[in-house]
């Protein structure tokens, strides 16, 4: 009898332990021992406790409570078991029975599953953040994924689009899906029609391919109805381009004071080499003064001095700015293309002014560039290599955006290869006499004075200020004083300097610095304000501000506000 018993439990696919009321294993069945790793003759009649690992079976016995589905760990293995307790006709407890399974292959596997919803779930995050349309299709054509944007630029939801063939959303224009899972090939830069609206797009497709089997494939879909607009606005922020001729050399700096001294010195002999150079320093300090003279002391003098401001520009428009493009590139895009100011320097110096307004994808370009020393149009595919020697400027902490992420730490390394620290005027107040001398100079042919200097009580003060606005804002302080003076005066008194606490506490009223900064600060705490006021709703913002929802993430990303900051 006995031995049928045990032909039966044999069978079961769980393990089943039975101990009487001493606590003797009495009953183990074949997956009971390969699951613990014992031998049946080696347990049988042996107290439980010290045989099984981690047993409760002897605890059941004595409380007569059965113990249902517990998750344990056995060895390097996960169980999940039952403790049932047997009575007899007394109701006292004459056996305990353990019913367990081996969950360790289950285990794995759910959390296998669970993170993979985690990659997937990370994966439609990084999908949805873009601004450009993302559309997936399968092998046959038809539609499985798309993104936020997606729908904001065709202007069609999921439900719409998802499980339909590829042609749903075209208003004009081939599936350009369909024509991949044709060819297996990828296809860039066409132009379609999408959307009810019959949007004007640039769309790039690529195929998938799994283990060299066609998997279906991506499409990139970027809305192209404002470049015509942007490219309007071009001509007006061409003036805070500056493509002009080097005029400035080592004569034209003021170098009294030491810390004035060692900059000069340091520039002189990098001006010799062909090394990259990053000038650092507040704003109106003159970093684009050391540009000027490095490169009319180096073996360039001759050639092209181009100057770009990156913070004067929208990502798309600096980018074909800096790298030209290709006929067709966009639209807008002139016949033939155009050379970007890289080429125009070829041979030459180009300096990059505030290089940290530059966005992250246009820095990865430039970055190319640096490395391998050619370029490839906007729109183009052929790389040209070009000799141009860059400085690049900068008043903002490098290091701090390359530690958030919003500055590539390789370009970072790239250019500051020789950093140049131009101290602020805080720093050097024994060059402030020749500085004034130089200005007033300067200032007397701007306004067709004969002004000759300034008492002796306006030096003081003027040594004595903090000068936040550096030397630039010295420039201002002085125009302003021969603005208030009599026509025949020839020297600044006291009563001709507007207070200095004024210029420095009431910039509301009259602020120092060049206009393209202002209208750059103006132009943040205004979409800053907007964003606040929408609480962080972008279409409402941009209709507020009356201006594209494009523009707007343009100006975003440009003056660098987060979510955290306005939200």
């Amino acid at each position: 009898m006995i031995g049928y018993l045990q032909e039966i439990v044999n069978a079961l696919i769980e393990g089943l332990i039975v101990v009487d009321s001493k606590s003797r294993i009495v009953l183990v069945n074949d997956e009971a021992c390969r699951i613990i790793g014992v031998n049946r003759d080696e347990v049988i009649g042996k107290p439980v406790e010290g045989t099984i690992p981690n047993t409760r079976l002897h605890i059941v016995l004595k409380t007569g409570k059965k113990e249902i589905d517990r998750i344990q760990q056995l060895h390097n293995k996960i169980i999940v078991t039952s403790r049932i307790p047997l009575f007899d006709h007394k109701g006292e407890v004459y056996a305990v029975m353990a019913v367990f399974r081996d969950i360790t292959a289950v285990q794995k596997l759910a959390e296998e599953v669970t993170n993979l919803r985690q990659i997937q779930a990370t994966l439609s995050a990084i999908i949805d953040s873009t601004h450009d349309a993302i559309s997936v299709a399968d092998e046959h054509g038809k539609v499985v994924l798309v993104n936020r944007a997606y729908s904001r630029i065709t202007g069609m939801s999921p439900k719409h689009v998802i499980g339909k063939p590829a042609t749903v959303d075209i208003a004009e224009g081939p599936s350009l899906h369909l024509e991949v899972a044709r060819r297996r090939e990828p296809i860039f830069n066409a132009r379609l029609k999408v959307g009810p609206a019959r949007k004007d797009v640039l769309v790039n497709v690529t195929p998938l391919f799994v283990e060299d089997e066609f998997k279906g494939s991506v499409g990139v879909i970027h809305d192209i109805s404002e470049i015509e607009r942007l490219a309007g606005e071009l001509e007006e922020t061409k003036r805070l381009l500056r493509h002009i001729k080097a005029k400035y050399t080592f004569d034209d700096i003021v170098a009294v004071s030491r810390p004035m001294k060692i900059a000069v010195e340091q520039s002189k002999k990098v001006a010799e080499t062909r090394v990259t150079v990053l000038l650092r320093g507040p704003s109106g300090t003159g970093k684009e003064l050391f540009a000027h003279a490095i490169h009319n002391s180096s073996d360039r003098s001759s050639r092209s001095f181009i100057s770009v401001n990156c913070a004067a520009l929208p990502e798309s428009l600096l980018e074909s700015e800096l790298f030209g493009y290709t006929e067709g590139a966009f639209t807008g895009a002139k016949k033939g293309g155009r050379k970007g100011l890289l080429e125009d320097a070829d041979g030459g110096t180009v300096f990059l002014d505030e290089i940290g307004k530059m966005s992250v994808s246009v820095q990865s370009k430039f970055l190319r560039f640096l490395q391998d020393r050619e370029i490839v149009r906007v729109g183009g595919n052929k790389p040209q290599k070009l000799d141009v020697r860059v400085i690049a400027a900068t008043n903002t902490d490098l290091e701090t955006m390359v530690s958030d992420g919003s500055f590539l730490s390789d370009l970072y390394y790239r250019l500051n290869v020789v950093p140049i620290s131009i101290p602020p005027l805080r720093d050097r107040p024994e060059d402030i006499p020749q500085l004034v001398k130089v200005t007033i100079m300067k200032l007397n042919q701007e306004f067709g004075r004969f002004v000759e200097d300034v008492s002796p009580a306006v030096m003081k003060a003027l040594t004595e200020y903090s000068w936040p606005g550096n030397v630039r804002e010295l420039e201002n302080v002085l125009g302003r004083s021969i603005i208030n003076m009599e026509p025949g005066e020839r020297v600044i008194e006291k009563r001709h300097l507007p207070s200095l606490k004024a210029v420095s506490h009431e910039e509301d009223k009259l602020p120092s610095g060049r206009l393209s900064e202002l209208v750059e600060d103006y132009e943040r705490k205004l979409i800053f304000r907007a964003l606040q006021k929408t609480r962080g709703n972008k279409t409402e913002a941009s209709q507020l501000l009356g201006i594209s929802l494009r523009t707007l993430y343009y100006k975003i990303e440009k003056h660098g506000l987060s979510h955290d900051s306005y939200g």
